[in-house]
């Protein structure tokens, strides 16, 4: 991509900055839920987080002279369709592991058990789809043709129940009205666990992030400290000036006015969830965040993170209790050609 063809692309996102960010929408992930046990103690955790794998290493012991069964799940995040336009980001199209997760303990690969609920006006109407034979995942598009196939009667029982709303929209053969799917679908992977007494068990979980994509970052853009969105993504990813500076060096070598050479990716991870039925703090911590590339730029809050490489940043921390949401803004270089 040449100078002049940067510089539509940048031209086109600043003339609609709603659709250059919010054209794929990340939803919040997290890691493991463990059932309480005041036996049960955090030695460490390594949180590893890039656009393409989260992945979560913990060692647990159990301080007494007694095996531990408890229950650990992994919630996937709520989904849920609001309109027609809405796109959240999913990694895969399989309609059970929706972030392609897995686990292991102690190095032997666990397997879990998996439950969906179908949640719509806070009431489970997970048994009247499988009845009717509607699949559970809102967002693919092979639930058009089974909603499309109900008879008027249920179409209107699921409409009144808030489970489907009316559309209206083109699939090849002129405007046509079908049935959305409105409801909100729950996973989650669960299994028991067991603690060996007076051990250390590791348990380890990988899976893909859902990833916010926009094809060009506003950052760089003109007067983009005065824009409505730059004081919210200042505050959510904590810029540095060393992040806004290489922004702006990249966009003065493309030679643009309008906007710094890069695509956004975004990651949110939801603290809670680390130490969530451990109790105590972390004893040791460590988070790795990878940018995969040299040329790519990465920021978010929290301690100056030590630089590993090229690509790795490094924050570790001791006796940890985190709360609340980790944003992760990744700056992907545009190649040009």
């Amino acid at each position: 991509m040449g100078r002049s063809a940067l510089a539509l692309v940048f031209a086109a996102a600043i003339a609609a900055p709603a659709l250059a960010h919010e054209s794929a929408v990340e939803l919040a992930t997290g890691g493991l839920i463990f059932v309480r046990n005041e036996n049960l103690e955090m030695l460490s955790q390594e949180l590893s987080i890039s656009p393409s794998e989260i992945s979560i290493r913990y060692r647990v012991l159990n301080k007494s002279d007694q095996d531990i069964t408890v229950l650990a799940a992994f919630p996937m995040p709520d989904l849920h369709i609001e309109g027609p336009d809405d796109s959240p980001s999913l990694p895969t199209d399989d309609p059970i592991n929706l972030l392609a997760f897995a686990a292991a303990a102690n190095g032997k690969a666990i397997a879990a058990n998996v439950e969906q609920r179908v949640i719509s006006a806070g009431l489970d109407r997970t048994r009247l789809l499988r009845d009717l034979g509607i699949p559970l995942a809102p967002h693919l598009a092979s639930i058009r043709g089974a909603l499309d196939r109900l008879s008027p009667d249920k179409a209107e029982e699921l409409g009144r129940l808030g489970l489907v709303e009316s559309e209206v929209y083109d699939e090849g053969s002129g405007m046509r009205r079908h049935l959305g799917a409105r409801w909100t679908l729950q996973t989650t992977f669960s299994w028991e666990q067991r603690f060996t007494a007076n051990s250390e068990t590791v348990i380890e979980q990988h899976y893909r992030p859902s990833i916010g994509r926009s094809p060009q970052t506003l950052l760089g853009s003109p007067a983009e400290e005065k824009e409505p969105w730059y004081d919210e993504y200042k505050d959510k990813y904590c810029f540095g000036y060393e992040f806004l500076a290489a922004v702006e060096a990249a966009r003065k070598a493309a030679g643009s006015k309008l906007g710094a050479p890069f695509s956004e990716q975004r990651i949110e991870y939801q603290h809670k969830t680390w130490v969530n039925g451990l109790g105590s703090p972390i004893k040791q911590f460590r988070l790795v965040v990878d940018k995969a590339a040299p040329e790519n730029l990465v920021s978010f809050c929290g301690e100056e993170p030590k630089k590993l490489d090229e690509t790795k940043l490094e924050v570790t921390k001791s006796d940890y209790t985190p709360d609340g949401t980790l944003a992760i803004l990744f700056l992907t270089r545009l190649r040009q050609q």
